[in-house]
Order: C-alpha cells, then structure tokens, then sequence
C-alpha cells in the first residue's frame, strides 16, 4: 500500500526556512542553466475578476516529476486570505508513486522571494543597502526578509494601497528582523535612491516609473506573471542596460512586460547562475529582472521540504 506524506504550511515553515529556500533556488537555477532540468511549459487559465489558475510540471536531476496546481486570486486581500493558495505533488523518481502532497501557497511564497534573492545577489551592487517594495502582502513582506539574506540593508521603504496595513507590516518586518522598515506614502517616495526595488503586486497597469529610479538600482517583479500584468512599463525596459528573466520562452509567451516586446534581448537567470552571462556592465546600469514563476523552483524547494521533513518525522501519513 501506498502512504502519501501530507505537509501542511506549518509543517513547511518548521523544515524549511529563508536560508534553505535561497540554496534551493541556486540549486534551481544553476540546473536550468547547465541544461540539466526539465521544464513543461507553464498553463495558465483566466478566470473571472482577474483570477488565474496556473499549472507547473517539471524534474531536476534526482528528482522525481513534481508539479504544482493553484490560483492566484486579487480579491483575496478584501477577504483577508493570501492572494495565491496551491497545492504540490511529489511523485517517486523511479517508478512514479506519489509520494507526497503539500501545500502549495508556503513553498510559493518562499521560493518565490527566495529566486529573487539569487536574482538580486548577482544582479545587483555588491554594496546595495536600501530597499524599496511595492506591495505589502505576504510576497511583499517575504521580499523583505529573503533580500536582507543577501544584501547588507540599512533602509527599507514599504509601499501600498491600504497605509494602515502597510504600517503594520513595516512594524512587524522592522521588529522581526531588527531592521528600519518604514512604511510611505507613494510608490514613488519609497523608490526613491533605492538600490533595490521589489515589486509584488498583481497589477495591471505599472506600479512605478523609470524616471523615478537612481542610477544602479536593481528592480524586481513578480507581478508581472501572466500577459495582462504590467506592473512596470516600456520606459522601465528602454532604460535597462538588461532585462533579466526566469525563463526565456516562458517570459516571452506570458510576462505582461514583455510579450509585445519580441524583439528585446533577454538574458536567462540560469546563465547568470551559472557564470555565463554578467549583465551588468557598470555600477550606474539600471537592471531589470521580471519573474513568472517555474515549475523547477517548486521542484527544487519540494525536493528539499520532502527530505527535511521524512528526516525529522514531520508531517503526517495516510494510506493511498
């Protein structure tokens, strides 16, 4: 008979912290690059008011296929509920078992800020100390915590719709990483000098301009992850010594940014990895990296939390 390991978010979060996240996202990425993983491409279905649903499926070497299934959901923040929930499915590399279920909306939000945090750390100046991030939800708030792993901050800028929300985050960010994370009133004054800009709406329409943006600035989107979201705009890909994406094809068919663009040369974040690429040719550039999210990085992260947790018994059993 057949048990599958069932892992709650609780579960993930006891096994798997910001740290191991990043190593696993190197891990992601530096196989992309080297040609060693096997990515399908990604299906997105719209729905009503904005809601997409979205399917991943992929394998890196040991690794069995794991996929994702989810939605993203833009009205959950008035419901007081995460704007994404999935689940992820983990089948044995030999013979194809499932092996495990877990939920989703945890691994996301970790390997997503976690990609970012790669992304920044070879992107941006090595001595980037000031952060700005558009979007005070849980991908915004993660955003925080995963670039303070990568770069020494001093000064953190929170920017969104709902100021009293954002002041909370700001409080709590600021307290749990003994950090100054102030909370502002504009996108554009938390912009403002900053040396890393992280944008984590899902915005149709461009959350920031280039003109606001100081020289050498690195800004990062994960927005901007199916055709109709643009949380940045043309002046924001005409000003960028680079434009730096997750997946070339995949960026192409479904970054909002982008996919009127066909001509815009686009550097893979797996060649950055991998030191075959270095985009950034000066401490002034202006670098944009802008992700859609991979099936690689869930089978990545997943791969990881499924080990860490049979090691230390975490997670519960149930017979298939």
């Amino acid at each position: 008979m057949t048990e599958l390991l069932m892992l709650s978010a609780a579960d993930v979060e006891q096994v798997f912290d910001v740290g191991l996240a990043i190593e696993s996202q190197r891990e992601a990425f530096g196989a992309l690059g080297r040609g060693e993983a096997r990515l399908a491409p990604r299906a997105l279905l719209p729905g009503p008011d904005g809601d997409i649903a979205f399917s991943y499926a992929s394998r890196l070497p040991g690794t069995g296929p794991i996929g994702k299934f989810g939605s993203v959901n833009p009205g959950n923040a008035a419901r007081g509920l995460p704007s994404v929930h999935a689940l992820v499915t983990v089948l044995d590399p030999d013979d194809g078992r499932p092996v495990a279920i877990i939920e989703g909306e945890a691994v996301t939000t970790l390997r997503t800020s976690a990609a970012s945090a790669v992304a920044a750390d070879h992107l941006a100046v090595p001595d980037a100390s000031s952060l700005a991030v558009i979007g005070h939800g849980v991908q915004g708030r993660a955003h925080v915590r995963a670039l303070a792993q990568v770069r020494p901050l001093t000064r953190v800028r929170l920017a969104g719709r709902d100021t009293a929300a954002c002041a909370r985050a700001a409080a709590s960010l600021s307290a749990g990483l003994d950090l100054p994370v102030e909370a502002v009133s504009s996108a554009r004054e938390a912009v403002s000098g900053a040396d890393l800009v992280a944008t984590c709406t899902t915005s149709s329409t461009p959350v920031l301009e280039a003109s606001w943006l100081a020289p050498g600035c690195t800004v990062l989107s994960v927005g901007s992850f199916a055709p109709d979201r643009h949380e940045v705009g043309r002046d924001l890909l005409d000003r960028a010594a680079a434009v730096v994406v997750d997946d070339v094809a995949t960026a192409r068919a479904q970054a909002g940014p982008l996919v009127d663009v066909p001509d815009l040369d686009l550097v893979p974040l797996g060649d950055v990895v991998t030191g075959a690429a270095a985009p950034r040719r000066s401490p002034d550039d202006v670098i944009f990296y802008n992700s859609v999210g991979l099936g690689v990085q869930d089978a990545a992260a997943a791969a990881r939390i499924v080990a860490l947790a049979t090691e230390a018994g975490v997670g519960r059993r149930v017979p298939l």
